[in-house]
């Protein structure tokens, strides 16, 4: 019992620590605004028929709302999607929707107390209720609102995948399904959605009909009360004359089938778009007595989204070894694939002022080339907007911070860094943390005061243990034999890679006495560069720290 409530405790803990900080208004006018979005966006998918945003920016939205509800309201139900229509049309069994499952531990705990479960394709159509009279299609109504939608059945007449009749002769027979757009071997890992579902919906929300009613197809999940076991049901599909998707129905015993189903319907050519899979189990109900949202019976565990939605915690800033001011923001932890993202970086500070992001703002990251998380787009921006100071971008330059200050501390740490870097002295064991131990130890004024501190030094100042200090300060004594080269790339001369390879030169001297033209005479460097690396080397700091480094008891022994 105690270590019960010490963990509901934590959990608490967390919870409010995940609060924003804000005053009472601020707390009613951003839950307003985020309410109001919410609500046209639910207008525009259940009234229109049409989906202003992703699944994934609406769910994450609808849960940020949630958890404001939680932290500034914890004595109200929580916000749920609000189901309007303008359709008149009456649904006579009700769309009930599916649960979407997090992960397959959900998943696998969702099933566990269930038989005879059968998984299919999460087609990105359009659903649909068919009603036949005496074997006769009567009505075609949309989803609407699960319990009222509108009367398609003009444009469902043009869908030659919809049957006008089928021979089965009850007063009353109902069916639903999902109207998709025709593909001829679509990937979804390769192709994505394609935008198919608005084209269906353009085409049966147009007033007039148009030629892409032939390139749909339908799909039926659902016969409410037709048999109860699923190969009968299967068979009663194909037989009464619609598309047969038995080859998309398949039996399974556990969480790992689903998951062999769902990738492979990820990975291989399909007829359609998809957007995951859906569990079925049998609903146990009879469909009088089915309602919206209230479907226990059946889960969707989608495709991982392509990106995610994270909220802006901080935005920081960076500063380069050249001086390049970079944009960072620090993010709630989110799970992207399989890495845990918790920063991105956004670039510039003029694409951080164009994209307008501070702290408590919803963004969405992907994940681009080896892994590296990529911003995408703001998602939703609050509306007290509390914009954090930028450095001064004028302060620092290619020639500013060679020796440390209060203000640059930040880009003699990047220089640090690259001088240790396998691109130039390459000290094994020493990165970022370690630069800074000696950093705040007083170890270090100048980009290669390192050079003379002794192991002594480095064990007692710096805390390191005696085989760490003798490591470092063996490495520091043999980086002199290094060669000349790698000493310019330490310094950070502005030398392209392709002119430091034909550089002859194999000492300071030689290199100062180098003239612009003769810069120009190596390969990638032309009129500007040429200018730009002179002027590197004339500039004072530069001088200073390349006259401390031709003493006699310093001098490189390459």
């Amino acid at each position: 019992m105690r270590f019960l409530i010490l963990v509901i405790g934590l959990l608490s803990t967390i919870a409010q620590a995940q609060c924003p900080v804000w005053a009472p208004a601020r707390q009613i006018s951003e839950m307003a605004a985020l309410e109001k979005q919410l609500k046209q966006w639910d207008d525009a998918y259940h009234r229109q028929g049409v989906s202003l945003v992703t699944d994934e920016r609406y769910d994450a939205l609808q849960s940020r709302m949630q958890s404001w509800q939680r932290c500034f309201q914890p004595d109200s139900g929580l916000r749920q999607p609000l189901l309007t229509t303008n359709g008149k049309a009456l649904h006579p069994v009700a769309h009930v929707g599916v649960k979407k499952l997090r992960d397959k531990f959900a998943l696998a705990d969702w099933m566990g107390a269930r038989r005879d479960l059968w998984v299919q394709p999460k087609i990105d159509g359009v659903a649909v209720t068919l009603v036949y009279q005496d074997g006769k299609l009567h009505q075609a109504i949309s989803r609407g609102d699960g319990l009222r939608g509108e009367d398609w059945t003009e444009k469902a007449r043009r869908i030659a995948a919809i049957p006008q009749s089928i021979p089965l002769r009850e007063a009353h027979t109902v069916f639903q399904g999902e109207l998709y757009l025709l593909m001829t071997g679509h990937q979804q890992r390769l192709h994505g959605g394609k935008n198919a579902r608005s084209k269906v919906v353009g085409a049966l929300m147009a007033k007039q009909p148009t030629n892409e009613l032939r390139n749909i197809g339908l799909f039926i999940w659902a016969w409410p009360n037709g048999p109860i076991n699923m190969m009968q049901r299967l068979e009663g599909i194909r037989d009464a004359g619609f598309p047969d998707v038995s080859a998309w129905t398949r039996q399974v015993e556990d969480a790992d089938a689903v998951q062999m189903w769902r990738k492979r319907w990820f990975e291989t050519p399909l007829p359609f778009v998809t957007d995951g899979v859906v569990v079925h189990s049998e609903p146990g109900v009879q469909g009088s007595s089915w309602m919206p949202d209230l479907g226990s019976w059946a889960v969707a565990w989608k495709y991982p989204p392509p990106e995610v939605s994270a909220e802006v915690q901080a935005v920081r800033f960076t500063i380069g070894r050249s001086g390049k001011i970079s944009v960072i923001l620090d993010l709630e932890p989110v799970q992207l694939d399989d890495k845990r993202v918790s920063r991105v970086s956004i670039g510039s500070l003029s694409r951080w002022r164009e994209k307008d992001i501070v702290a408590g703002d919803q963004v969405s990251i992907s994940l681009a080339g080896q892994g590296i998380p990529r911003f995408n787009q703001v998602l939703w921006r609050v509306t007290e907007r509390d914009y954090p100071s930028p450095p001064d971008e004028q302060r620092y330059t290619m020639l500013s911070c060679f020796q440390l200050t209060a203000d640059c501390n930040e880009q003699f740490l990047a220089r640090l860094e690259w001088l240790g870097g396998k691109q130039a002295l390459n000290f094994t064991g020493l990165g970022r943390s370690g630069w800074q131990r000696l950093i705040q130890t007083g170890s270090l004024n100048h980009l290669f005061s390192w050079m003379v501190l002794t192991e002594e030094r480095l064990r007692s100042s710096v805390g390191m243990s005696q085989h760490m200090a003798h490591l470092f300060w063996q490495q520091f004594q043999l980086s002199r034999r290094q060669p000349f080269k790698r000493w310019v790339r330490a310094l950070g001369v502005p030398i392209p890679e392709s002119a430091l390879r034909a550089l002859v030169d194999d000492s300071w001297e030689v290199l100062l006495a180098r003239t612009e033209k003769q810069w120009q005479q190596l390969p990638g460097v032309g009129v500007g560069l040429a200018r730009q690396i002179s002027d590197f080397l004339n500039h004072r700091d530069v001088q200073e720290i390349i006259a401390w480094l031709r003493q006699p008891e310093l001098r490189i022994r390459p």
